[in-house]
């Protein structure tokens, strides 16, 4: 092992653990030394798979040396999980999966506890490294339509499209604001900068007090105006999928995870494919993002430098979900 290695262990070994404990393991100067579940059953699943130290309990971690953990488990448990790592001196540099707390008030105090501790945090809010995003942010930062007036944001997927009102898949995903709404408020701010939210609605279509669809509006600087639109019971959204209709004074652009459109004043539409933008990686597995994103936090966490978006940075959204809950909760 080369001095630079970074020795790294992902907790929690659902969907999103395998995704990147399967990246890590291609990564270079990544050594993975350890994965932890409570569940034996995954435990021994993951066995199989990866040569790696195979733990039921965090507080094992901590005789490992490691300089980085990745913590994939359900929304509700990153505080504890997160603020243990930092307490026990686990590890120097955290990332975690989005969102980054259940509510704004536990975000910040990790934010804090990560500024004490020092290292790199990252949030996985990998839309922002989606080549097609990414040409949109070009673009604005450019002035292309000029100044922004206005912009549409949405969130889509079929998921729980003719659920059970008793389902419980909606809170165990944490509704459809943290689930899917969570990303296109992250690349809101990531385009445009602090929001405020001025009015909201939530719709529940499982459980009582779950949000299945959300509305809300936001203000930003200079004028700005958006709307947010979030749902995971809409017809014929097999996938996912995220896009903005951004309005500014010379033109529009239109952008989700595969194109990007420019419509200027008095001239012809350009449009931009995700193949045509370089959407090329070392790995493929889910989707490019995914890999440019654990690569971005190993370079980081080498370099000893910063990675975005940071846990900070990330609070941003969950306070955003915050004011639109209570905004909801003002209209009921």
């Amino acid at each position: 092992m080369s001095e630079k290695d970074v020795r790294v262990a992902v907790i929690g070994l659902g969907k999103m653990g395998l995704l990147h404990a399967s990246i890590l393991s291609t990564l270079p100067h990544v050594h993975l030394v350890a994965l932890c579940d409570k569940s034996h059953m995954l435990l021994g699943f993951f066995r199989k798979m990866f040569k790696a130290n195979l733990l039921d309990d965090i507080g094992k971690l901590s005789s490992l040396n490691l300089d980085a953990v990745y913590v994939t488990t359900p929304i509700p448990t990153h505080f504890s999980i997160v603020k243990a790592l930092y307490l026990n001196r686990i590890a120097g540099s955290v990332f975690v999966e989005k969102t980054l707390a259940a509510s704004y008030d536990k975000a910040n105090e990790l934010c804090q506890l990560a500024q004490s501790f020092g290292g790199v945090n990252m949030v996985g809010y990998q839309r922002r490294l989606n080549v097609s995003f990414r040409k949109a942010k070009d673009l604005l930062t450019q002035g292309t339509i000029g100044q922004v007036a206005s912009f549409n944001a949405y969130a889509y997927s079929s998921d729980l499209l003719g659920s059970k009102k008793n389902s419980k898949t909606s809170a165990f995903r944490g509704g459809v604001l943290k689930d899917l709404g969570a990303h296109v408020v992250d690349l809101a701010l990531w385009f445009f900068g602090d929001l405020t939210v001025d009015s909201a609605r939530l719709k529940s279509a499982t459980e009582r007090d779950s949000d299945d669809s959300v509305y809300f509006r936001v203000n930003g600087s200079n004028g700005l105006e958006g709307e947010f639109n979030a749902s995971w019971c809409m017809e014929n959204y097999r996938l996912p999928e995220f896009g903005l209709l951004i309005k500014g004074s010379k033109g529009i652009i239109r952008v989700n995870e595969d194109k990007v459109e420019l419509k200027l004043d008095d001239r012809k539409l350009s449009t931009w494919y995700r193949h045509d933008l370089n959407d090329n990686v070392d790995f493929l597995l889910g989707a490019p993002e995914y890999f440019r994103e654990d690569k971005c936090f190993v370079k980081s966490v080498l370099d000893g430098c910063n990675a975005e978006p940071s846990f900070y940075t990330a609070s941003k959204v969950d306070y955003i979900i915050g004011q639109v809950k209570y905004g909801a909760s003002k209209n009921e």
